[in-house]
């Protein structure tokens, strides 16, 4: 809970007017102006052929660090074996090095039974690192702990009880800590995903589980918290099929961490349909099934997502040895994640990037790690300015220390100045009793700052603003009871504008344990140096700068947009039978009909998939150039595995189809309700060798009445067929999903399905389409 202290909120808009009158104009910043520098994904290309489910960490030593599922990372090299949940290290988030595995075959815990370990999870725990991994084979969660982000690993066991209360798989997990300090476990794969309380250290689920999403192979769940909403990230549909992988990021979000969670169409993440709040699907450029994401944020606040696809032009890796089917590749990927009206996206829509792109900001305008153990242009002010020193250990490397016990804040400067619109940040303790350490910013001599305290004495974050020397009030906010004083905690400002907002975390994993936000008069809201403030013996920092704050995404890219309707290849089934322009495959139906301006289609007991291409398929001939295909589909209600919609159709082998699908849930007696956007055609080479291949991606809601389109492109680059699907609940709010290609090997025609299993029934309202 925030407080003020007791000066009047009245006398305090006072003195800042007055001080505001009194000010010279703010300081501009002495750094040097950035160059802009650039990356391109991977980021793991020359270093790991694949590093699939990364999670990322900055450790206390200022350095990344990334963390992949257990695979073949060095085929290129010669290597045939896989190594356990690989380690990479980078100075920028985009170059990186090998830097380890967590485990080794002969030092994996004998309690795993020689299972291959997935989905790394990585976080700092009140001193070390927590690395929680899935042991597939034993359907359940590991943790290892370590001193530095690249160990030695101690296997902590496992984290969940043998019968963990989660409806399906016990892998995939993520560790999230709540405002307040209490910690939470997030798992589950292929249907569920589940959280439960933990204990103080991590190591052990406590409580119940609580069933908070439920989905059509739903998996690989994270949380973070922004603006006051939980966001649950996770991916849907097939990871690793190579070309054919459905893979995409999805989210809901919620007021608590337990739910309800709900997408951006207000859907229950629980609800026994397919959900929207896409954040990343495949837009048909290189990228492939873009999925289990985490993230992470550079120096400016810009968020990254963090994540793994498959590139389209080399989708498999070599067989295995002892593994009797052929891997996806999948590199990891980064990509910005704007936050537009609430709800995150990847690159305001556009999807994964190919090209050189803007790169994370990670180096500062003015600040330093102390690694190299001195204090060049370093200044110190106030009380004890010769107790200022630098020390290294183990994780930290090296860092400073303040050791007067003189109870006056004393500050240690940075020589050049940060912009008025900044973000600075430093990793803070304090080792004694009492006392505290500061993050200073907005400094341009010691009668005009900001200082974010850590203040042991009162247990709590506080925040100090001085103009001309007056002081403008302390606003306190409590930290958790228990707080580790002597663990490295991370404590992060920014400065937008008049608006200050500072957070407290172990890791800036968004999961700060306090946040603070107030708002400061315009005469202290100025360009100034950034520091470390320390008031008593113990008080340490490492890893502290300022640089100018990132610029917010606000708009998203323009989803496909229909041109005008062509009346010749549109239909309203306003006839008594239909048009000649409609041809059937397998046909006709029995007991599909043109009636009262519909057309009704019973599902029929046959299907379209592999070799089984048994079901009719209605058709008609597709303008040339780009068009949008649209239907308004009624789907009564049968037992599972119906399903219709539309096709762009080239033979059984080579189409898109985009349906409303009747699924069992795994587990269960239940069905779920899916809009279903698939492709079959021919699969790269791979081992053992595979004619055709149907992969599928989930869209948004399905509903009993659904409007469906197929937004039809050709890549004359590439000489593909680029085909993305949208649906609506309403026929106003479109949910659009990723994009699925295949060569353009025959011509396509506009086509109907009703399909899978008998015992519903469809009705097409009309079909229309548009020029591209």
């Amino acid at each position: 809970m925030n407080r003020r202290t007791s000066r009047t909120a009245k006398a305090l808009a006072a003195l800042a007017a007055v001080l505001l009158a009194a000010l010279p104009p703010a300081q501009q910043a002495t750094a040097a102006p950035r160059q802009t520098a650039t990356y391109r994904n991977p980021v793991t290309a020359d270093v790991v052929d694949t590093f699939p489910d990364p999670a990322m960490i900055r450790g206390k030593d200022g350095y990344w660090y990334a963390y992949g599922t257990q695979n073949p990372v060095f085929q290129t090299k010669g290597e045939t074996g896989e190594r356990m949940l690989p380690i990479l290290k980078s100075a920028d988030m985009t170059h990186w090095e090998y830097a380890g595995q967590v485990f080794t075959p002969e030092t994996q815990p004998t309690w795993h039974g020689g299972s291959r370990l997935w989905a790394p999870d990585i976080r700092y725990t009140n001193g070390h690192y927590n690395l929680f991994y899935s042991v597939p084979d034993k359907d359940t969660v590991g943790v290892a702990t370590a001193p530095t982000p690249t160990g030695p690993w101690t296997d902590q066991g496992a984290v969940l009880p043998d019968n963990s209360g989660c409806a399906t798989g016990d892998i995939d997990q993520a560790q999230f800590t709540d405002v307040g300090g209490q910690p939470y476990l997030y798992w589950g794969s292929y249907d569920t995903i589940c959280v439960a309380k933990m204990n103080g250290d991590r190591t052990r689920i406590e409580g119940a589980a609580t069933e908070v999403a439920q989905g059509r192979r739903m998996e690989g769940g994270f949380v973070v918290r922004r603006d006051g909403y939980y966001y649950l990230f996770y991916s849907d549909a097939g990871c690793c099929d190579g070309a054919f992988s459905g893979y995409q990021v999805k989210v809901g979000r919620a007021t608590s961490p337990t739910g309800p969670f709900t997408d951006d169409q207000g859907v229950d993440l629980m609800a026994a349909t397919s959900k929207g709040g896409v954040v990343v699907s495949a837009n048909g450029d290189r990228w492939i099934g873009p999925g289990h994401n985490s993230l992470q944020t550079d120096l400016s606040g810009q968020d990254w997502l963090v994540y793994h696809a498959v590139p389209a032009d080399d989708p498999d890796l070599d067989l295995v040895p002892g593994i009797d089917r052929t891997l996806s590749r999948r590199p990891m990927l980064i990509d910005r994640l704007d936050w537009i009206d609430g709800w995150p996206v990847v690159r305001a829509g556009a999807g994964p990037s190919t090209g050189a792109q803007p790169a994370p900001v990670t180096t500062w305008d003015t600040g330093s790690t102390f690694n190299d153990g001195s204090l060049p242009g370093w200044r110190a002010q106030g009380s004890g300015t010769a107790a200022w020193a630098t020390a290294t250990e183990q994780d930290a490397g090296g860092y400073v220390t303040h050791s007067s016990s003189d109870t006056d804040p004393a500050y240690l400067v940075s020589s050049s100045a940060a912009t008025a619109q900044v973000r600075a940040e430093a990793d803070l303790r304090v080792t004694s009793a009492t006392g505290g350490a500061g993050l200073l910013l907005a400094y341009t001599n010691a009668s005009n700052y900001v200082v974010a305290w850590l203040d042991r004495d009162r247990n709590a974050l506080v925040t100090d603003v001085h103009v001309h020397g007056v002081g403008l009030g302390e606003q306190v906010t409590a930290l958790p009871s228990g707080f580790q004083w002597g663990a490295w905690r991370n404590v992060a400002a920014e400065l937008r504008g008049r608006q200050l907002t500072v957070e407290v975390s172990a890791d800036r994993l968004h999961d700060a344990v306090a946040t603070q936000q107030r708002t400061l008069p315009a005469a202290a809201a100025h360009a100034g140096k950034v520091g470390v403030a320390a008031r008593g013996t113990g008080a340490a920092a490492d890893n502290v700068g300022a640089v100018k704050l990132y610029r917010p995404v606000t708009r998203r890219v323009a989803d496909p947009q229909q041109g005008k309707q062509l009346s010749a290849y549109s239909d309203e089934f306003d006839g008594s039978a239909l048009s000649s322009d409609w041809t059937w495959v397998r046909g006709p139906a029995a007991g599909a009909a043109t009636s009262d301006g519909a057309l009704s289609w019973p599902t029929q007991n046959a299907e379209l998939n592999l070799a089984n291409n048994t079901a009719s398929v209605l058709t008609r001939a597709a303008p040339a150039g780009d068009f949008t295909v649209e239907t308004k589909l009624h789907l009564t209600s049968g037992p599972a595995n119906q399903q219709a919609g539309l096709v762009l159709y080239g033979n059984d082998d080579r189409y898109f189809k985009l349906v409303h699908a009747v699924l069992p849930v795994s587990h269960t007696s239940k069905v779920t309700h899916v809009t279903e956007f698939a492709k079959e055609g021919a699969r790269p080479t791979t081992t053992p060798p595979t004619a055709v291949a149907y992969g599928p991606m989930w869209g948004g809601p399905a509903a009993e009445t659904l409007w469906m389109r197929l937004s039809y492109h050709y890549d004359r680059s590439g000489n593909e067929h680029e085909v993305r699907a949208g649906t609506s609940t309403d026929g106003a709010h479109w949910t659009w999903t990723g994009a699925w290609t295949l060569p353009k090997e025959q011509t396509l025609r506009i086509g109907l399905v009703s399909l899978n299993t008998a015992g519903a029934t469809a009705r097409f309202d009309y079909v229309h389409t548009y020029g591209g």
